[in-house]
């Protein structure tokens, strides 16, 4: 049985994504959240999932993580319409806790069912560098579990042929309660993105 042609544009792209059953969350989920950018993108950004803005809206990065990296991006130098955004996995993964659906973080299985859409993205937008925000990023991009500290901000060879910085997601600087390690963590993910700039201006 030969193999169905793969979607040559963003567009075909998200009709194909929204059909997708490749792996159980779409059962649970709103809606396929695919990514959004522009179609040739000098740098695309990972992030784990869609959270529950996300998964309403159908967009990613449009609750308070997003609103982070959007920052970040722009002390970072980059102009945002360079910038390609997506998650590794395209459904809302979460549990409920009364009437709050709370993030629960995908499985192996689930970041491997859903590479198949991030491969496609890549050679759809083809991205000078690709930023992988936080391990789940890193292990769908690299086809391996990696821990943030041996890779981060430094410019990685990808299975592919692909360049990727690898730096924390934007939700970790929310959870962290001390404002001095937050300034911190944010500096440093501003650092990291300035060295994905770089990278991409290079190429």
């Amino acid at each position: 049985m030969a193999e169905p042609e793969k979607p040559k544009t963003l567009k075909a792209l998200r009709v194909e994504e929204a059909a997708c059953t490749r792996c159980p969350l779409y059962k649970y989920a709103i809606q396929v959240v695919p990514g959004e950018g522009p179609a040739r993108a000098r740098i695309m950004m990972v992030g784990e999932q869609p959270g529950d803005k996300e998964d309403r809206a159908g967009k990613p990065f449009v609750g308070p993580a997003g609103r982070v990296l959007d920052e970040a991006i722009a002390d970072a130098g980059i102009a945002r319409k360079d910038v390609f955004v997506t998650n590794a996995v395209k459904h809302f993964k979460f549990e409920m806790r009364g009437k709050r659906r709370l993030h629960k973080k995908p499985n192996a299985h689930e970041i491997e069912r859903c590479r198949w859409w991030i491969d496609l993205e890549r050679a759809i937008v083809k991205p000078a560098i690709t930023v992988a925000l936080g391990t789940t990023a890193v292990h769908s991009l690299m086809g391996r579990a990696m821990t943030i500290g041996e890779i981060r901000g430094k410019v990685v060879d990808m299975p592919d042929g692909g360049k990727m910085v690898a730096t924390i997601h934007p939700s970790y600087i929310l959870r962290i309660k001390d404002e001095g390690d937050k300034r911190a963590q944010y500096r440093q993910l501003v650092r990291d993105l300035k060295a994905s700039g770089k990278a991409a201006a290079k190429k």
